[in-house]
């Protein structure tokens, strides 16, 4: 039987098309692609095209622990849907909505098996409030 997937959602102060760019452009995902203040996002490459793969390193700032997500993108449309096959075969979807104060991102992944389904669920929610922490501070700047 299949796990249901996870979700993780927040609403950054942005237009689709600006939050689009924040989340996709490797140049911001650096900024934000980590969970925790000891985690750090060194490098990311991403071809975000049907058929295009990317890899985003994660590592902790101490250098003790790193670790590469990778996939290959199933469709883009771009500011409003990614869909990502992850490199053991997880799928990932991002929804990017129109929203009163913003955009809403909103992510649902499937879980993996070696790992709580509620550490998961709080570690990509981490992410995403990392994700509207940066957001917000750059369109305030």
């Amino acid at each position: 039987m299949a796990t249901a997937q996870l979700t993780a959602s927040t609403t950054v102060p942005a237009s689709p098309s600006e939050t689009w760019h924040y989340y996709t452009e490797s140049e911001h995902v650096i900024n934000w692609n980590f969970a925790s203040e000891d985690w750090h996002c060194p490098a990311a490459v991403n071809d975000l095209r049907v058929g295009g793969e990317f890899k985003i390193t994660m590592a902790a700032k101490d250098g003790s622990m790193s670790f590469d997500l990778q996939g290959t993108y199933d469709e883009v449309e771009p500011t409003t849907h990614i869909a990502y096959t992850l490199e053991n075969d997880r799928q990932v979807r991002v929804d990017f909505k129109q929203a009163d104060s913003g955009t809403t991102v909103t992510v649902k992944f499937d879980p993996d098996d070696s790992n709580n389904h509620d550490q998961q669920q709080q570690g990509w929610q981490h992410i995403l409030d990392n994700f509207r922490t940066y957001v917000t501070r750059t369109e305030t700047a």
